[in-house]
C-alpha cells in the first residue's frame, strides 16, 4: 500500500469516525458535548491499526510506526480524558498520567 493510498484511507476513517460521533448523538447515546471526545478514540484507534500497518513495511523518511502509534494512544488518552472530565476530572488526569507513564517506558525499553 502506498502512502497516498494510506492517505485517503485515514481520511476516510476519519469521516467515518464523525459520523459514527454524531449517529451516537442522534441516537441520545451521548451528549453533543461528547462527539469530539468519541472522534478522538476511534481516530485513536485507526492510528494504533495504521501503525502496525505500517510496521511490516517501513518507509526511510516516513513518520516511524511506533510514533504513530504513540500519536494514536495519545489521541486515545485525551478523548477518554475528556469524556471522563464530564464525571471528575480526578479520572481525566489518572488516565493523562497512565499514558504518559506507559509512553516514557515504552520508549525506555525500545532504546534499551
Amino acid at each position: 500500500m502506498t502512502e497516498s493510498d494510506r492517505n485517503l484511507l485515514t481520511i476516510g476513517v476519519f469521516i467515518v469516525t464523525v459520523v459514527v460521533g454524531i449517529l451516537l448523538w442522534v441516537a441520545k447515546l451521548i451528549d453533543w458535548t461528547l462527539i469530539a471526545p468519541v472522534v478522538l478514540v476511534l481516530f485513536g484507534l485507526w492510528m494504533l491499526a495504521l501503525g502496525a500497518i505500517r510496521s511490516s513495511k517501513p518507509a526511510k523518511y516516513e513518520r516511524s510506526p511506533f510514533s504513530t502509534m504513540a500519536l494514536g494512544l495519545g489521541a486515545i488518552a485525551v478523548g477518554g480524558a475528556w469524556f471522563l472530565f464530564s464525571i471528575n476530572w480526578v479520572y481525566s488526569l489518572v488516565v493523562i498520567l497512565l499514558v504518559v507513564a506507559a509512553l516514557i517506558i515504552a520508549v525506555a525499553l525500545r532504546r534499551k
